[in-house]
Protein backbone atom coordinates (compact mmCIF):
# COMPACT_ATOMS: atom_id res chain seq x y z
CA UNK A 1 0.00 0.00 0.00
CA UNK A 2 2.88 2.25 0.60
CA UNK A 3 3.93 2.19 -2.91
CA UNK A 4 0.43 3.04 -4.00
CA UNK A 5 0.02 6.08 -1.53
CA UNK A 6 2.93 7.59 -2.65
CA UNK A 7 2.35 7.26 -6.88
CA UNK A 8 -1.08 8.96 -6.13
CA UNK A 9 0.25 11.55 -3.83
CA UNK A 10 2.76 12.68 -6.91
CA UNK A 11 -0.34 12.59 -9.20
CA UNK A 12 -1.78 15.58 -6.45
CA UNK A 13 1.34 17.28 -6.35
CA UNK A 14 1.50 18.03 -10.28
CA UNK A 15 -2.20 18.91 -10.38
CA UNK A 16 -1.23 21.01 -7.48
CA UNK A 17 1.64 22.61 -8.65
CA UNK A 18 0.02 23.11 -12.00
CA UNK A 19 -3.15 24.34 -10.66
CA UNK A 20 -1.42 26.92 -8.57
CA UNK A 21 0.12 28.15 -11.63
CA UNK A 22 -3.03 28.91 -13.08
CA UNK A 23 -4.26 31.10 -10.14
CA UNK A 24 -1.09 32.55 -10.26
CA UNK A 25 -1.28 33.51 -13.82
CA UNK A 26 -4.97 34.28 -13.82
CA UNK A 27 -4.48 36.27 -10.75
CA UNK A 28 -7.46 34.42 -9.12
CA UNK A 29 -6.48 33.94 -5.63
CA UNK A 30 -9.87 32.99 -4.19
CA UNK A 31 -8.60 29.60 -5.22
CA UNK A 32 -5.83 29.66 -3.18
CA UNK A 33 -7.47 27.58 -0.71
CA UNK A 34 -8.56 24.51 -3.27
CA UNK A 35 -4.77 24.52 -4.49
CA UNK A 36 -3.56 24.31 -0.52
CA UNK A 37 -6.00 21.45 0.09
CA UNK A 38 -5.00 19.53 -3.08
CA UNK A 39 -1.20 19.83 -1.41
CA UNK A 40 -2.01 19.60 2.13
CA UNK A 41 -4.42 16.43 2.05
CA UNK A 42 -3.23 15.04 -1.41
CA UNK A 43 0.33 15.62 -1.51
CA UNK A 44 1.62 16.20 1.94
CA UNK A 45 -1.01 13.59 3.93
CA UNK A 46 -1.36 11.15 1.34
CA UNK A 47 2.81 10.54 0.67
CA UNK A 48 3.83 10.71 4.80
CA UNK A 49 1.37 8.07 4.86
CA UNK A 50 2.61 5.95 1.70
CA UNK A 51 6.35 6.45 3.73
CA UNK A 52 4.29 5.71 6.80
CA UNK A 53 3.05 2.01 5.61
CA UNK A 54 6.31 1.47 3.64
CA UNK A 55 8.11 1.87 7.11
CA UNK A 56 5.46 -0.05 9.00
CA UNK A 57 4.51 -2.96 6.90
CA UNK A 58 1.93 -4.39 9.49
CA UNK A 59 0.21 -0.67 9.13
CA UNK A 60 0.55 -0.79 5.51
CA UNK A 61 -0.82 -4.44 4.63
CA UNK A 62 -3.87 -4.25 6.11
CA UNK A 63 -7.34 -3.32 5.53
CA UNK A 64 -7.90 -0.43 7.50
CA UNK A 65 -4.60 0.82 4.89
CA UNK A 66 -7.25 -0.04 2.31
CA UNK A 67 -9.97 2.04 3.55
CA UNK A 68 -7.75 4.54 4.67
CA UNK A 69 -6.77 4.66 0.87
CA UNK A 70 -10.48 4.66 -0.43
CA UNK A 71 -11.85 7.12 1.68
CA UNK A 72 -9.40 9.62 1.00
CA UNK A 73 -9.55 9.20 -2.71
CA UNK A 74 -12.87 9.23 -2.73
CA UNK A 75 -13.40 11.96 -0.33
CA UNK A 76 -10.37 14.46 -1.31
CA UNK A 77 -11.52 15.20 -5.20
CA UNK A 78 -15.36 15.52 -3.87
CA UNK A 79 -14.39 17.77 -1.07
CA UNK A 80 -11.54 20.02 -3.60
CA UNK A 81 -14.51 19.75 -6.17
CA UNK A 82 -16.97 21.50 -3.46
CA UNK A 83 -14.38 24.33 -2.10
CA UNK A 84 -13.52 24.80 -6.45
CA UNK A 85 -17.30 25.47 -6.71
CA UNK A 86 -17.90 27.29 -3.38
CA UNK A 87 -15.71 29.79 -5.21
CA UNK A 88 -17.64 30.53 -8.11
CA UNK A 89 -21.34 29.91 -6.72
CA UNK A 90 -20.74 30.56 -3.03
CA UNK A 91 -23.36 28.53 0.07
CA UNK A 92 -24.72 25.95 -2.56
CA UNK A 93 -21.51 23.76 -2.87
CA UNK A 94 -21.08 23.41 1.03
CA UNK A 95 -22.77 20.37 0.61
CA UNK A 96 -20.45 19.03 -1.63
CA UNK A 97 -17.81 20.64 0.44
CA UNK A 98 -19.55 18.84 3.62
CA UNK A 99 -19.57 15.46 1.93
CA UNK A 100 -16.06 15.20 0.59
CA UNK A 101 -14.96 16.33 4.09
CA UNK A 102 -16.73 14.02 5.91
CA UNK A 103 -15.42 10.62 3.66
CA UNK A 104 -12.12 12.27 3.85
CA UNK A 105 -12.15 12.78 7.82
CA UNK A 106 -13.07 9.61 8.16
CA UNK A 107 -10.06 8.28 5.77
CA UNK A 108 -7.56 10.52 8.29
CA UNK A 109 -9.60 8.97 11.44
CA UNK A 110 -9.03 5.24 10.07
CA UNK A 111 -5.19 6.14 9.64
CA UNK A 112 -4.83 7.05 13.04
CA UNK A 113 -6.33 4.32 14.33
CA UNK A 114 -4.03 2.22 12.06
CA UNK A 115 -1.08 3.72 12.87
CA UNK A 116 -1.85 3.45 16.76
CA UNK A 117 -2.88 -0.36 16.69
CA UNK A 118 -0.14 -1.22 14.04
CA UNK A 119 2.82 0.67 14.29
CA UNK A 120 5.45 -0.40 16.90
CA UNK A 121 8.99 1.53 17.58
CA UNK A 122 11.59 -0.50 14.98
CA UNK A 123 14.78 -2.25 16.53
CA UNK A 124 18.31 -1.40 15.00
CA UNK A 125 17.91 -3.48 12.23
CA UNK A 126 14.89 -1.05 11.24
CA UNK A 127 12.08 -3.55 11.86
CA UNK A 128 9.52 -3.59 13.86
CA UNK A 129 9.81 -5.39 17.18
Amino acid sequence: MGALFIRVAVVYVVIGVLFGMVIGIMERFEFADVHAHINLLGWATLALAGLIYTLYPRAGSNRLAVWHFWLQNIGLPIFIIGLFLFNIIGRPAIPIISTGAIIAILGIITFAINVLTNVRPLDARGSSV
